[in-house]
């Protein structure tokens, strides 16, 4: 037997965790490794914790100022009984802290938490992911006929289904995760200098909103997504006064030759959401549409990277598992895909979190 096979045995054994657990040298690892255990299986348990206060409105109360037991209970409706069970529950999360006599104001988690529109709204947007999974098994071997992301997501279906309602509808929830993401990859990779820029797959255009805060006048913007998407951007875009600089196509990148001479293309988290057989040939597409001196830059969640594991292969892999296509691939899983399609220089750009998001930038 191979020695790691060994140490599996002898750390799993029960009579090895109790010397560990009563042995002070090993007592601290001893300590975390279960309560690692323990976070696993009560995981469900804090997330519909934090599902309530977030309902409750505790955040952004908390927020304003600390307040005391009497006054959440006011708010909330919860009797003094379930208003302390929550408020405990909470401060073990680091969602509260408790202040000074009765007062109670917001901890650690619940400052992340609080006026950050994409967690609010990813929180709210679980409870249909958690309906997903409630089989992970039947869902591993696709025996859920139909899934709650699958619907809520129609453009990995059938793209003729998509009305501007529902596209104004997942394009809201895009837009409110995006903003922060927008912000990561611009303040990772300068887009200053650039000619033209067309962002495939752009939504309502938040990223190309907050890229036309850092390029001159006369760069060019350009949004191309799915005509109804597309329109439901340019009615957003005019609201923000931001038409005259974003224009925005209407098309579908399976079919719909993609404007060209752009000498930088972008497809923030988008390729990730579809299989090998519709990622190769739009990169073909954007492989013939790019300008000779232009460069493609991807920017989504990246397997195996260090420190990010659990966002891209546990997170991101059940979550696009659960909307019925996508994977979350290797960067040599993207380089053979991009090299296929005519590219012929690929890099990893650093980034300074790349736990939540990777940047892939490829030149012809």
């Amino acid at each position: 037997m191979a020695l790691p096979e060994i140490i599996d045995r002898l750390v799993a054994s029960p009579k090895f965790r109790r010397f560990s657990a009563g042995f002070l040298p090993f007592r601290p690892l001893a300590r975390h490794r279960s309560k690692v255990l323990f976070d696993l299986m009560a995981g469900f348990v804090h997330s519909q914790i934090l599902l309530a206060c977030v309902r409750l409105d505790l955040p952004s109360l908390l927020l304003e100022r600390p307040r005391r037991l009497s006054e959440l209970m006011g708010h909330t409706g919860l009797s003094e009984e379930a208003m302390t069970r929550l408020l405990k529950a909470a401060i073990s999360l680091g969602l509260v802290r408790r202040r000074r006599g009765d007062l109670y104001g917001l901890g650690p988690v619940g400052q992340d938490v609080a006026n950050n529109a994409a967690a609010l709204a990813m929180i709210e947007h679980h409870v249909a992911f958690y309906a997903d999974m409630r089989d992970p098994i039947a869902l591993l071997k696709r025996e859920v006929p139909e899934t709650a992301l699958a619907a809520y997501w129609p453009y990995v279906g059938d793209r003729d289904g998509v009305t501007e309602s529902v596209a104004s509808d997942y394009s809201t929830l895009m837009a409110q995760s995006q903003e922060g993401v927008a912000e990561e990859v611009l303040d990772d990779y300068s887009v200053k200098g650039r000619r033209h820029i067309l962002d495939i797959g752009g939504g309502d255009g938040t990223f190309l909103s907050a890229v036309a805060r850092r390029v001159s006048l006369d760069t060019k913007l350009t949004l191309f997504d799915l005509p109804q998407v597309a329109q439901a951007a340019r009615h957003r875009l005019t609201t923000a006064g931001l038409a005259d600089r974003i224009e925005t196509v209407g098309g579908d990148f399976l079919e719909t030759p993609l404007p060209g001479d752009a000498d930088l293309i972008t497809l923030i988290r988008v390729l990730f959401d579809h299989p090998d057989r519709i990622v190769a040939p739009l990169l073909k597409a954007i492989r013939a549409a790019i300008a000779p001196d232009g460069a493609l830059l991807i920017a989504e969640p990246v397997s195996e990277t260090p420190g990010g594991e659990r966002i891209a292969d546990a997170y991101f892999s059940f979550y696009l598992l659960a909307m019925g296509e996508g994977q979350v691939r290797t960067k040599a899983h993207h380089t053979d895909l991009l090299k296929n399609a005519g590219f012929s220089k690929v890099r990893l750009v650093s980034c300074r979190m790349p736990h939540l998001v990777r940047l892939i930038e490829a030149r012809p």
